[in-house]
């Protein structure tokens, strides 16, 4: 028999701290990076130049580098200039980082997608550009780009094991230790597999479920509108 019950079970415990250690992380890094993406996003398209030079150049380097690198760069060189991270900061910083600069790009696409017309409409009314991003670009956008974020967030959670490589103790660096201690490779990754699988999958049925209520949703205000259109004309008459 391959699979072992009785040692997935005396397992169970200690992968389930690994997976809680996961979600944290996951939940940490994903929020921060929704929020820096966003402001990233925005100096990219600022008219300050050498903002956007730096910008640019912080979104190119997350871009151009793997992931693995990035988490290794930060745990094992940094501490040779002084800067010395626990395993779960190191992961935090290098995954928040990384997913901001992806994430960035993902909220210029979205806000360049709202019609410039709103935006010559706003400042017509004499709206301040500030407040043209902030309450008619930036709402319309984020809605845009949903999608395209819940994607990101669950890769971000399978990304996470990564941070095993940093000794970070996440659901997969305990499975590691388990199986060498245990010499039980196909019970316990297996059991690390499905745990993966429990929480990922539901996550990416709720991004498909969540894309297509805002497809519903935006078709039936395509199918309004036409209607809307003739009631206004029959006002004016």
């Amino acid at each position: 028999m391959f699979f072992n019950p009785e040692l997935a079970l005396d397992a169970l415990s200690t992968l389930s701290l690994g997976l809680l250690v996961t979600i944290l992380l996951t939940l940490a890094c994903g929020f921060t990076s929704l929020i820096l993406g966003i402001f990233v996003a925005l100096a990219r398209m600022s008219r300050f130049w050498l903002l956007r030079i730096v910008v640019n150049g912080y979104v190119q380097l997350m871009r151009s580098t793997p992931l693995l690198i990035q988490l290794i760069y930060i745990y094992f060189a940094l501490p040779f200039i002084g800067i010395r991270l626990d395993p779960f900061l190191a992961a935090y910083v290098g995954l928040s980082l990384h997913v901001s600069a992806y994430l960035a790009e993902v909220y210029r696409g979205g806000i360049e997608a709202v019609p410039k017309g709103q935006t010559d409409a706003s400042a017509a009314l004499g709206m301040r550009p500030s407040v043209i991003m902030a309450r008619v670009v930036l709402p319309q956008a984020i809605r845009i780009v949903i999608p395209s974020l819940g994607n990101y967030m669950v890769s971000l959670f399978k990304d996470t094991s990564l941070a095993a490589v940093i000794t970070v103790q996440e659901l997969l660096f305990r499975g590691q230790i388990f199986a060498a201690r245990t010499y039980d490779y196909f019970t316990i990754y297996t059991l690390v597999f499905a745990m993966y699988f429990a929480i990922g999958y539901p996550a990416i049925r709720l991004v498909i479920y969540i894309e297509k209520k805002l497809k519903r949703g935006y078709t039936a205000k395509l199918a309004e509108k036409p209607a809307r259109d003739i009631a206004v004309m029959e006002e004016t008459k």
